[in-house]
């Protein structure tokens, strides 16, 4: 662990620069750090209040990880934009302390992030307006008031606490030093709060998990294969219907199931995930399924399954979705990654869109060159579409100016001289490197990364802050004798294995099978490790202050009530 949590007082003047004070600066730059949080201040006033609310009477200075211990400053009097003069430096009072689970280390108190935010005693960053010496014992000089006048605490409690009063968070949203973090998290869920169903969960400023529609049905129902379609040389689409040839519920374009495979002779289902192909508005649903070498289920989905044969199909999900909008829409597709992309461009020709559309796709060769017909078909459809296709070996026989635009792959250098629109959303799928390269390239290019979106294959990027990283492995059996509870699959992961009650969390179970988490607080608090629970229940020690997105668990601090399925 890498960490600047551990803190001890120092006597005599020290320098406070812009991004932190010189001798104590932060751990974790990826997740704390820079101009809006250069200077944790936290109070003596709260030390003693957790002395007593713990029992403690061991606490040092520096105890909470902050930069400055002061007297005075309560969280609930000091507003976000109040300015102090302390020494030769000036502060303007930027954001609250955002949660983390290194308090918890320090403080020898792991449920310690939940804590600071359910008393309401978080304690706040400092921006640094002007540089220059500050001193234990010097005086705190308030020098000017943030007009909206909203308090640490307010402003805390209206991104983690439940309830989020749309009334509260437009107010907060007109302080001026608010930092563009907790802006872009407020707006996020006043967005959430506009076009929610009511009564429905989660927290769109905390998680992005929070923000996909909710699942259409819970656990798996078995659907039934309606056709079969060979879209390329390894690529073939299977139609899925309900038994009853009623209409399946409705999803967004890009958006994803999950199949679950019971095979002969195996001693766990094989869960796999796949982004859905066809029209969104269809009766039924389309996966398009590329035979990889040695993919356990690729190959069965290709040589076993038949028309007429069950599947147990767990509903669409994902935030990975066409937004509504009428700026210029970029998809940018390799290979098989197509798929949820294609969705997209049937649903932007269905609806006779005015968008500006741009179909950029990678394939090896016309043979492999999965969809081709059925997007020139879609694109032609669509007044101001723009397709560029790029095979990395063509063969003999393919055309160029016909069958593909250019030979090689796309590359940054290529996007360059396209002349794509700077105001449009992106969205990508595809290998990781694939992904990684045109994002970031598009990213340089002057597009607005938010606009960027991206959808991986497999397990996600994994999210651990401050651990120091060792060799990677595969997901795997955790080491020791096996488990005796309930049923853990990891669908992204390919990976089941049984609960051991020994463990605390389904987190913890994931590390020991080094399946790719994200996480930070790990008490339920920062909604980082929220995942979509594709079947299943879990329960809860502790509570999550606020709940996640329905469909949704928090693995840090849930374990499985029976057999579950989670999206990692």
């Amino acid at each position: 662990m890498h960490t600047g949590v551990w803190k001890q007082a120092v006597t005599g003047p020290r320098m406070v620069r812009r991004l932190n004070i010189d001798g104590d600066g932060q751990g974790d730059l990826a997740g704390h750090g820079g101009e809006h949080r250069a200077v944790l201040v936290y109070q003596t006033d709260s030390y003693r209040y957790w002395e007593k609310e713990l029992g403690r009477d061991d606490f040092v200075s520096g105890q909470f990880g902050e930069n400055f211990t002061v007297e005075g400053l309560p969280d609930d009097e000091v507003c976000i934009g109040d300015r102090y003069r302390i020494g030769g430096a000036v502060f303007e009072v930027s954001q609250p302390r955002v949660t983390c689970y290194r308090v918890g280390l320090r403080m020898g108190e792991p449920q310690m992030a939940a804590l600071l935010v359910s008393h309401r005693r978080p304690g706040f960053y400092f921006r640094v307006l002007v540089e220059g010496e500050v001193e234990a014992g010097q005086e705190i000089t308030k020098i000017a008031s943030d007009p909206v006048g909203m308090s640490v605490a307010e402003i805390d409690a209206l991104l983690y606490l439940p309830g989020h009063p749309r009334d509260g968070i437009d107010r907060a949203l007109r302080v001026p030093a608010l930092s563009p973090g907790w802006r872009t998290s407020l707006e996020a869920v006043r967005e959430q709060a506009e076009h929610a169903p009511p009564g429905s969960a989660g927290n769109a400023g905390l998680s992005p998990a929070a923000t996909g529609p909710p699942a259409a049905w819970t656990g798996f129902r078995p659907l039934t294969v309606a056709r079969l379609h060979e879209e390329s040389r390894s690529v073939v689409s299977l139609w899925l219907a309900a038994s009853d040839r009623s209409a399946l519920p409705p999803w967004r374009p890009g958006q994803a199931i999950t199949l679950r495979l019971r095979p002969e002779g195996a001693t766990a289902p094989l869960i796999r995930s796949y982004s859905l192909s066809g029209p969104p508005g269809a009766a039924e649903y389309r996966i398009s399924v590329k035979q990889e070498p040695h993919g356990a289920v690729s190959s069965l989905l290709h040589t076993r399954v038949r028309v007429g044969d069950a599947l147990d199909v767990a509903a669409p999900r994902g935030t990975f979705f066409l937004k509504d909008s009428e700026d210029p829409v970029l998809l940018l597709s390799a290979g098989v990654g197509a798929t949820p992309v294609l969705a997209m461009l049937h649903a932007l020709a269905d609806a006779s869109s005015r968008r500006q559309v741009w179909w950029l796709h990678g394939a090896r060769d016309r043979a492999e060159h999965a969809f081709a017909a059925e997007s020139r078909a879609l694109l032609g459809r669509l007044a101001g579409s723009h397709s560029f296709v790029c095979y990395s070996r063509p063969a003999e026989g393919d055309r160029k100016g016909v069958d593909y635009t250019a030979k090689g792959r796309l590359s940054a250098t290529l996007l360059g001289g396209l002349g794509l629109p700077q105001d449009a959303d992106a969205y990508l799928c595809g290998p990781a490197e694939f992904m990684t390269g045109l994002a970031a390239a598009l990213g340089s290019s002057g597009l607005d990364p938010a606009r960027i979106h991206t959808e991986a294959f497999g397990a996600g990027a994994a999210l651990t802050p401050g651990v120091v990283s060792g060799p990677g492995r595969s997901p795997h059996q955790p080491a020791g004798p096996a488990g005796t509870g309930p049923t853990v699959s990891f669908a992204r992961s390919g990976l089941t294995v049984r609960w051991d009650p020994e463990r605390t969390s389904l987190l913890e179970l994931a590390e020991a099978c080094d399946v790719p988490t994200r996480w930070s607080c790990r008490t339920g608090i920062c909604h980082t490790c929220e995942t979509a629970l594709l079947s299943g229940a879990v329960d809860y020690s502790p509570e999550p202050i606020d709940e996640p997105a329905d469909g949704n668990a928090l693995i840090c601090c849930s374990s499985p009530m029976d057999s579950v399925v989670l999206d990692l």
